[in-house]
């Protein structure tokens, strides 16, 4: 392990032929026109003001070279007026067939469809901005960028704006109008950045107005045009939305014998402009039923999955908040509130201003009280947020958290408390190819000893079209608590005692990848890499590691085949039934294993699509074979339906009860079929069964939303939990919940 941990870092470090890519175009720009007459958003372009405005053509190709113009040919035109800022996108088809499109529902992948995207930055600061796109029927899809869209951006987030298609021979017309309150902006900003991507599946071509390589996310914000205002953008006036709801449940738990139980709640949010860059959510009894239930995973870690935040309230801005840290030492993690184990916890009230100040400075502060729940034993808690960004030069930036969780209690002993403050710095170089974080974090927590304390981190990422080169390292002190966080390798559970286990840890985590591009037209790209994660204790003992070879191979047509080669080493402090399913546990000693895993997809734009995870090996003292399949098919424009599988075979020695070798097997199963269908762009119907043998249960969970009006839902949510092994009932819930969207 020694020697293996040698190499790498030796062939990380030396490694320094960092290739440049020779096609680099300049930036561009172009000039908003103001339209001093009403523009209707019906798709076709009949207003004088779209005769007048620049039309911006000559898009690059991103995909599948990023070396020459695109063969598709769009022409954009951006205009405003008083109240919305107006794009329009001709984009030219002269390919026989019909278009791709997956759903027509609301937030469609656009990876997965025709569609047109526009990239807006209004802050220009390249770290923050909105995505906006339609396919060709119409359907809408929004997102938030956050860190300059290194990962991508975030289609939780919804807001109201206005589209229309019109299609014709030879091509098919997008026109969008967007209100200056749906987004944030600074003002006085004469100067947007802007971009605008093409995806034409039919022609297996991505393209961009202003150019990305293709080693990057399309959205990324270190690649956008200037749009130059000739004033600055009109003021978005009164910014108010009030949106109440009315939700009636009824729920019936068969493993208690208990009736059936109903409900009838009232609450709502409001969002308030306070002005077109800063906005104030407010929430009065908040009711989450209408979000889409966590999906069951097989886990054989020892640690607690991950699973997203998707509520309303805590969308916008959410990146200010939730982006301190790594992903796994998280001091806030917005589902911490309200939310424990899966069980619901009222929330009585919350306030959040969140957005810029200025160009340099952005502000997040929040505030939410929850109820006190004896059924859950759980205590009434106050949680507050405030947090800042410092923009520096460039596109890093400087940022401060400070997080208190405390119970608020009327008894006479003190509240319960645990705090966290720490800074973060991250770096983000202008043309994309270096980006880094360092942070440093203390708590403080009532009872805890103020000794080891805190957690400290750096990670390192230079990424060109040949080359990606990452460096990280963590290091979590025993006795850092982030009570409102997400630091699920501290806290390790022993399921033999059901008890905590928590000790400090360091981890080391090089990469590096190797990209190449060969003249062929089958193939788009080959890449090897060796990718490694290794843990230690306090005094740098390995009590965990997993050292991967990597081979990809991405095809011209989308299709994907790889093979990893692994390599793991655990130390296991404590007895650990590695299965979750009442076996015999392991005892605590070290253990060495390996594997081989193959994976693929098959072409994404076919109506019938397929993905596979073969893997086979040693696992601790026995062996495991996995396989996760999963297919589905695109009823065009309106259904997906696809089933998913996760198999996972463990045997591993034993002794049988005349005191002989054995084996025990271990089988665990995961299936779960899913349908997806758009009876309209305001009519969605999704259902999903599960079937998991490791928490012997099984899931039906259906829903149906009705948008009767922009940002307006009627929501009916039905689920139904059974056991595996009889089919027992053992909950069932329904859910009927109006939501209305209110503007000002």
């Amino acid at each position: 392990m020694k020697a293996a941990k040698a190499i790498l870092l030796a062939f990380f470090f030396c490694t320094a032929a960092f290739s440049q890519n020779s096609f680099t175009p300049q930036a561009k720009s172009f000039n908003l026109n103001k339209s001093e007459v009403v523009i209707t958003t019906d798709g076709v372009l009949d207003e004088a003001a779209w005769q007048n405005a620049e039309v911006l053509t000559n898009f690059y190709q991103q995909f599948p070279f990023d070396t020459s113009l695109a063969v598709s040919k769009t022409e954009v035109r951006v205009v405003y007026d008083n109240l919305h800022i107006h794009i329009a996108a001709v984009c030219y088809d002269n390919i026989e067939g019909d278009y791709v499109i997956r759903s027509l529902r609301r937030d469609f992948d656009p990876t997965l469809s025709d569609a047109f995207r526009i990239v807006i930055d209004p802050f220009n600061d390249s770290n923050n901005g909105f995505v906006f796109g339609v396919n060709p029927l119409n359907a809408q899809y929004e997102a938030l960028i956050a860190n300059g869209g290194t990962f991508g951006a975030s289609a939780e987030w919804d807001n109201k704006w206005f589209s229309a298609v019109t299609r014709a021979d030879g091509k098919w017309i997008a026109e969008i109008a967007i209100p200056y309150n749906s987004i944030r902006f600074t003002p006085g900003n004469t100067n947007w950045r802007m971009n605008f991507i093409r995806q034409d599946l039919k022609r297996n071509e991505l393209s961009v107005w202003n150019f990305v390589p293709r080693n990057f996310n399309s959205v990324s914000l270190a690649f956008t045009g200037e749009a130059k205002w000739p004033e600055p953008p009109p003021r978005s006036g009164k910014n108010l939305a009030i949106i109440p709801y009315l939700a009636g449940e009824a729920n019936r738990n068969y493993q208690t014998n208990s009736t059936t139980k109903s409900r009838l709640n009232v609450g709502g949010d409001a969002k308030i402009g306070v002005s077109s860059s800063l906005n104030l959510d407010l929430t009065v009894n908040p009711d989450f039923s209408q979000a889409d239930v966590d999906r069951q995973v097989t886990n054989l870690t020892r640690f607690s999955l991950f699973f997203p935040e998707r509520r309303q309230f805590f969308l916008e801005n959410s990146d200010l908040f939730a982006q301190f840290g790594f992903s796994k030492i998280r001091p806030f993690f917005s589902r911490r509130i309200g939310l424990e184990n899966g069980n619901r916890i009222p929330i009585q009230f919350g306030a959040r201003l969140s957005g810029k100040v200025d160009r340099n400075w952005r502000i997040g502060v929040l505030n939410v009280q929850t109820a006190q729940d004896s059924s859950l034993n759980a205590d009434a808690e106050n949680f507050s947020v405030l947090c800042f960004q410092r923009q520096l030069k460039g596109r890093s930036y400087i940022g401060g958290i400070f997080v208190n969780r405390q119970t608020t209690e009327n008894d006479a002993q003190s509240p319960n408390f645990n705090r966290v403050a720490g800074l973060d710095y991250r770096l983000a170089s202008r043309n994309g190819r270096w980006n880094g974080i360092a942070f440093f974090h203390k708590s403080f927590s009532q009872g805890i000893e103020a000794k080891d304390d805190y957690a400290h981190a750096s990670f390192l990422r230079y990424d060109d079209a040949n080359w990606s080169l990452m460096w990280n390292h963590e290091y979590v002190g025993d006795n850092y608590r982030a009570g409102s966080g997400f630091v699920p390798r501290q806290e390790q559970f022993n399921s033999v005692t059901n008890e905590i286990f928590r000790q400090s840890y360091w981890r080391l985590e090089p990469e590096i990848v190797k990209r190449w591009y060969p003249k062929s037209s089958l193939i788009n790209n080959i890449s090897n890499g060796i990718y490694t994660s290794w843990y230690a204790d306090s005094l740098f003992r390995t009590t965990e590691g997993v050292y991967v070879f990597t081979n990809e191979i991405n095809f011209q047509n989308t299709a994907r085949l790889g093979i990893n080669l692994s390599n793991y080493f655990t130390r296991l402090l404590y007895p650990i039934d590695i299965t979750y399913t009442g076996a015999t546990p392991l005892n605590p000693g070290n253990y060495t294993y390996n594997d081989i895993s193959i994976y693929g997809r098959s072409d994404v734009r076919r109506l019938f699509t397929s993905s596979f995870v073969i893997s086979q090996g040693s696992f601790y003292t026995g062996t495991k074979r996995s396989l996760q399949l999963s297919a589905g098919y695109r009823w065009q424009p309106w259904g997906t339906f696809s089933i998913n599988y996760t198999g996972d075979d463990l045997v591993l020695p034993a002794i049988d009860s005349n005191g002989e070798p054995s084996e025990l097997r271990t089988t665990l199963n995961l299936i779960g079929p899913q349908a997806d269908i758009s009876f309209s762009r305001q009519l969605f119907f999704s259902t999903i069964a599960q079937y998991a043998t490791q928490n012997n249960n099984v899931n039906i969970y259906a829903r149906l939303q009705w948008r009767f009006r922009p940002m307006s839902d009627f929501f009916i949510v039905y689920s139904d939990n059974y056991a595996s092994t009889n089919f027992a009932p053992k909950n069932r819930a329904l859910v009927l919940k109006l939501v209305w969207w209110f503007n000002t």
